[in-house]
């Protein structure tokens, strides 16, 4: 998924890290993934054979890891079935497709339709016991993925195109999400700095919003998808209901104080953060706050930028940015 803050092109980086702080190369590790988005990482330590904790506050986050890091690699022989179910005029066709009227069009009216028609299935197939719930977890992820390979957006979901754009026009169509037969992990769907006050382990990977763009908002209709619970919608975007899953990493006026609070109730020997030098928290002011629990270290590469708009391409000077990936070894350990 194009996905913002996405470490896929950055995972040699950050295992060469883990590997140097926590010996992750000889041994298992008990590796928690707090802020996991679309899984990619703790994935990538699954497949190197540690146990993984992966954890979101978006319920869609939750959903693709659950496939992610809990499920074996299925074969999931319903595939077929789900992509020729006849369309339905649900949900999301009646409130993010032109042709119901709705003024938005985040998706074409084949697609929307054809979205309902799956997720309907998909939940009525679970409830009756007919798949099981790794199966249910594994289409809900699959069609999470499909959907957004034909969202009518630039990237994000926070405005739709007043045209279908070429991937828009294409057909929605489910496929097999590749896991890993690796010793399965473990999922969680809360927030990080409760999450660290009941767990432990080798080491805490976070990856934590950078700036004031909340994913709550930015993704509000894979949360819909997700849960499928018929929100009140607002405004010209049909936006959900989101305050409640805010974070406060991506605010200024708290970023910094619950970065302080995780750290200090942290119970892993090792903290690694992968951070942009354009974060709303300084790279002194996170030095600062690691080194008053043990030993700081910095790792540092450039990378390209996340961008939505062709627009921002423009703007900037330049295509890549810094990342930063901060190592907390902790004293009390």
């Amino acid at each position: 998924m194009n996905y913002i803050g996405s470490k896929g092109t950055l995972l040699d980086f950050i295992d060469s890290v883990v590997n140097e702080f926590a010996d992750s190369h000889r041994k298992r590790i008990v590796i928690c993934d707090a802020f996991a988005g679309t899984g990619i990482v703790g994935l990538h330590f699954r497949r190197e054979g540690h146990s993984v904790i992966a954890n979101d506050l978006q319920y869609y986050s939750y959903v693709l890891n659950k496939n992610l890091i809990e499920n074996p690699s299925l074969s999931l022989d319903k595939l077929d079935y789900f992509n020729n179910l006849p369309p339905v005029e649900g949900f999301m066709y009646q409130n993010y497709c032109a042709g119901s009227g709705s003024g938005r069009m985040y998706f074409s009216d084949e697609n929307g339709k054809r979205c309902d028609a799956i997720r309907q299935e998909i939940e009525r197939m679970w409830q009756s016991r007919e798949i099981s719930e790794g199966e249910y977890f594994a289409y809900l992820a699959a069609l999470i993925e499909a959907i957004d390979k034909v969202a009518n957006t630039a990237a994000i979901y926070g405005a739709f195109l007043k045209k279908l754009k070429p991937a828009a026009q294409r057909r929605l169509l489910l496929q097999r999400i590749p896991t890993s037969n690796e010793t399965a992990g473990k999922v969680c769907n809360t927030d990080a700095n409760q999450l660290v006050r009941s767990i432990s382990g080798d080491v805490l990977y976070l990856d934590p919003p950078y700036n004031i763009r909340q994913y709550s908002s930015n993704y509000h209709l894979l949360e819909t998808i997700a849960r499928y619970d018929a929100p009140e919608l607002r405004g010209k975007t049909g936006l959900r209901e989101t305050t409640s899953q805010n974070s406060k990493y991506a605010s200024r006026r708290m970023a910094a104080s619950a970065f302080e609070d995780l750290i200090k109730n942290a119970k892993f020997k090792v903290i690694v953060m992968s951070y942009s030098n354009e974060g709303l928290m300084s790279e002194a002011a996170i030095r600062q706050t690691m080194s008053r629990y043990g030993t700081y270290y910095l790792r540092v590469r450039e990378h390209r930028r996340f961008m939505v708009t062709k627009s921002q391409h423009q703007a900037r000077k330049s295509e890549t940015t810094t990342e930063h990936i901060h190592v907390l070894v902790k004293h009390d350990y």
